[in-house]
């Protein structure tokens, strides 16, 4: 069968997140790859980036608002206009990314009598909650599973909480070795970057050729292990002086704010370089010596495989995706989560022992090239939706 002939409004497939945002960043390329073999439509709250991704992916696209929190009218105004959509469209299949979508899309779709509604749990945040916010968390995730016909973990760390909190009695399926997109090795590339490029990003940023730099990429907040990050290197920056920490990222917007006294000593400590959010972060990884991400909660960090594809080895926390991606000794070191004297002795040992850290590298981009590459991602993507859709027909 010809793509053309693939092609027909019964292969409509709706792929639904709350912000356009998420769309843009965790789905690059994949929706332009998927919409040769069906009719993508991306679906989103409003705005610029939603008609971004209808220019870069060559899809059409429909702005339903999504608030990402709590909102009952507007939660039910939303979940009206996408029974609307899902009813006029009438796809063979939605599939939702993110948690507040994956809750209105599956029972939209459900109603709207799609017959393949799939989510893809990219993290799950009620382990980390209490009380009564950890509940009613854990109750909207059972009823995403509830309404849903195919339920993905984005990695075997999220699906093994799923089983633990029996979340869900239904099949769950990690597609390829998890990661919801894989990683495009031409862009994240260290030979795209001379010795003089790196140089110069190092110059730039006041950094010596000598400096030992970690590098930390995401938001500025407590659940990404930031307090325990600022106290590890601030205790650490008096024996090691030639020792720098590039932070790449903002707080803005953020709820989860940081406490008064890590801002104070963020800002006093002159050997760590706070260059804000960044829309390509390869340059800053290229001039790094091993990425520090000690997050306490994650699906599966892209941030982990980016700098593993710049061939950086890294120090994570034995929590999602981060201990599925490091293999401890290999390619990094696992250290447990929220423990600053961990974080401390083992950043203390990358900078101590260059011999370890050029071997770790060594193994860093291989161990993404073989189990993330795009590519292969995308692939197994397609083999099962035309396994679940051709079942529909």
């Amino acid at each position: 069968m010809s793509l053309a002939d693939q092609k027909t409004p019964n292969n409509k497939i709706i792929r639904t997140a709350a912000v356009p945002g998420s769309l843009y960043g965790l789905l690059k390329g994949q929706l332009h790859f998927l919409n040769q073999y069906y009719q993508i439509i991306g679906v989103a709250s409003e705005g610029t980036v939603l008609k971004q991704v209808e220019e870069r992916e060559g899809i059409h696209t429909k702005g339903i608002d999504i608030e990402r929190s709590i909102s009952p009218f507007k939660d039910l105004v939303s979940l009206y206009k996408l029974y609307r959509n899902f009813s006029k469209e009438k796809p063979v299949m939605v599939h939702s990314i993110t948690p507040k979508a994956g809750l209105l899309s599956m029972v939209a779709a459900y109603f709207a009598r799609v017959p393949v509604r799939a989510h893809t749990f990219t993290g799950l945040i009620f382990p980390t909650q209490t009380g009564f916010l950890k509940k009613l968390l854990l109750l909207f995730d059972k009823i995403i599973c509830r309404f849903a016909t195919n339920v993905y973990p984005e990695g075997n760390g999220v699906k093994n909480d799923l089983l633990k909190y029996k979340v869900t009695a239904k099949p769950l399926k990690v597609i390829a070795n998890g990661n919801i997109n894989g990683k495009d090795l031409n862009y994240f590339d260290p030979k795209r970057y001379s010795e003089y490029d790196k140089a110069e990003t190092r110059q730039n940023l006041g950094i010596a050729a000598k400096d030992f730099v970690f590098i930390f990429i995401g938001r500025l907040v407590n659940d990404k292990g930031m307090n325990e990050l600022v106290n590890a290197f601030c205790a650490l920056v008096e024996k090691y002086p030639h020792m720098k920490l590039i932070l790449v990222g903002s707080h803005d917007g953020e709820t989860d704010v940081l406490p008064e006294s890590t801002w104070k000593k963020l800002n006093a400590e002159k050997q760590i370089i706070w260059v804000g959010k960044q829309d390509d972060i390869r340059p800053y990884l290229a001039s790094s010596n091993a990425l520090v991400f000690p997050s306490y909660r994650e699906g599966f960090p892209n941030v982990v495989l980016e700098a593993g594809a710049m061939g950086l080895p890294a120090i994570v926390t034995d929590i999602n995706g981060s201990n599925e991606i490091i293999e401890n000794g290999k390619n990094g070191v696992i250290i447990p989560s929220k423990d600053e004297d961990s974080l401390r002795k083992a950043m203390s040992n990358f900078v101590e022992n260059e011999e370890l850290v050029s071997q770790m590298a060594k193994h860093a981009r291989k161990i993404i090239a073989d189990r993330y590459e795009q590519s292969y991602v995308w692939k197994c993507i397609l083999e099962e939706y035309q396994r679940i859709t051709a079942a529909k027909k």
